[in-house]
Parts: C-alpha cells; structure tokens; sequence
C-alpha cells in the first residue's frame, strides 16, 4: 500500500511488525511511535506511557518527548482525569521523559477512556535497529517474562474474583508488576552491543511478536517452549482463566536477535536485566514452537487473550 516515502527526510515506512517511524533532520535521527490504551481500565497513563516508549527502545532509540491524547466518556469526574494525570508523570519521570504536550476531551464518542501517547525519541545515525534485521543464524533473546502486563492488567480487572481464588497478597503482588513494564533499559542497552533487530512485545503476546520478526525480516523462527520465561502467577491466573500466556499482552519483555547471543545474555545479566536464549531464526520461511517432540506452526497473530478474559467478567 504504502511505497517510497515522498519526502527526503522520512527514512522509514509503514509494515507490519514496524512499530517507529524515523525522520532524517540533520545530526540525530528523529524516532516516532504512536499506542494507544484500550485493553486496561486502570493504571492506563503508566501504561501508555512505557508501552510508547518501549517502542522507541525497540529502534535503539532514547525517549524525549511526549504527546498525549486522552478521549474520556461524558459522566467522568475530574478525580479520575488529575489520577492519569498522575500516572503519565510518574511514568515519564522513570523513563527521563517529558509530556509536551496533548488534547483532552469529553465526548459521547467513547464509553469508557481511551488514551493514545505519542512518543518522540533520538537515536544516532546508522544504529536505527528495525525488527526486519534479523538474519539466519541469529540466536533470539527474551528479556524477563512473558505476559507480564496481562498479568497486570487482568489482576486489577478480575480483582475480587482473584482474591476469592487466590487470595489478597497473590493479587498484590501480581499488580505490582506493573513496576516491571518498561524495557527501555535493556533496549538501550541492547542497543550498544551490536543486535540484528528488537521488538517489544505486546497485543497478540510473545508467539505474535515472533511472528511479526519472521514476517518482516523473511525468515523462519524456531523456539522452544521450555525456554520461555513465565512468571508462577502468571501460569496461575492464565490456567484460571483457560487462556494462552504465549499469545497474551506482554509489555515487560522484548525479543532480541543477535549472532552472540551468549555475549548479550551476560552484558544483560552484568546490569541486572532477566535474560534467556529462547530460539533460533532459520532459512526457512516457517515459524514453528517446539514442545518436546511436537513442532507447532506459530499463525498470524488473532485477537489478544486479553480480550477473550475480558468476556468472562460477571461468569466466574
């Protein structure tokens, strides 16, 4: 659909799998990314704010400014407007960030709020990194855990129902990994050792992020189940629900591909960032998961599990 850019500056293109954009302003490059919050009902300005730059660690890049957008539902109250307000400060101060500026607005258009952040970044030319750059050979890297943010977001939605199940310091801790959201850390780092291509990984979980690395860089994948981390509260909650953790919303964690990825697991490890080899890309077209002798096919990515979980509310 979309072909050479028209103007100069724009170095970069629409696909699948890209989530940044890069223009060519004379001395750094500027990276621009753009998401928008509608999965939570809470916590959304500390949501949108490291998912959006998430993206912008995932090209290399450092976040500086950001552009917000909030759409709330006609009945809000200003208390629930000032609490994002909170959050997206708290959020942007973590990750060295500015809010520069944005639109706020009540409308019959929405009911229930949705919030978009536009982040803008810096990165040097010639260390843009994209996800179509990983090459045959190159070891695939996950940092931390899968479904990290649908652990969160699913423990503050299915809150009472949780703690029934679970229990009330199960469904505290669980929240409190929303403090691990941000991966901007280990893109940036990631970033310095010589990587092929990252991406964070959210709606459609880690197999849709994989798929999404194979579609753009024209390879195959081929993981192994076994070696993808996942928290016991999120295996907990998932099997709870009768949900996949593989294809649930995971802000939280990033794939990285690299030719050493030995090298990059101990530069992570030395700076305090989880780290596990999960994979391998191939010269094969295929993306496949392997679990023990069984090799599944790893489809385009459907609807989040996030979202059938929702549709439980009120049934269990």
């Amino acid at each position: 659909m979309y072909d050479k850019p028209k103007r100069t500056e724009v170095i970069s293109r629409p696909m699948v799998g890209e989530d940044c954009a890069a223009l060519d302003l004379g001395g750094d490059l500027c990276v621009v990314t753009t998401d928008p919050i509608t999965g939570s009902d809470d916590q959304t300005g500390f949501l949108g704010v490291n998912i959006a730059c998430n993206d912008l660690a995932s090209a290399g890049a450092e976040p500086l400014g950001l552009m917000v957008t909030i759409l709330a539902p006609v009945g809000t109250e200003i208390e629930e407007l000032e609490n994002i307000m909170k959050q997206l400060k708290e959020a942007s101060e973590i990750v060295n960030a500015d809010i520069i500026g944005g639109h706020t607005e009540i409308t019959d258009a929405v009911n229930r709020m949705v919030l978009s952040v536009t982040a803008i970044g810096k990165v040097k030319k010639g260390k843009l990194i994209t996800t179509q750059g990983a090459k045959p050979g190159d070891d695939i890297i996950l940092t931390n855990y899968a479904a990290t943010e649908g652990t969160v977001i699913l423990s503050y939605f299915f809150e009472d129902e949780f703690k029934r199940e679970f229990g009330n310091e199960f469904v505290e801790e669980s929240k409190r990994l929303l403090k691990n959201i941000s991966v901007v850390k280990e893109g940036l780092l990631a970033a310095t050792y010589g990587v092929t291509s990252m991406h964070d990984v959210t709606e459609g979980g880690v197999l849709g992020a994989l798929w999404e690395i194979s579609n753009a860089s024209g390879y195959g994948v081929e993981v192994e189940i076994n070696k993808i981390p996942i928290l016991e509260h999120t295996r907990r909650i998932c099997s709870f629900l009768k949900i996949d953790p593989l294809k649930l919303i995971s802000s939280g964690c990033m794939i990285i591909t690299t030719p050493n990825g030995n090298g990059l697991l101990q530069k992570l490890q030395q700076n305090d960032v989880k780290a596990s080899i999960i994979g391998k890309i191939t010269f094969s077209k295929e993306c496949i998961i392997k679990d023990g002798d069984n090799h599944i096919k790893i489809n385009i990515p459907e609807s989040d599990e996030l979202y059938k979980a929702r549709s439980m509310k009120g049934l269990i």
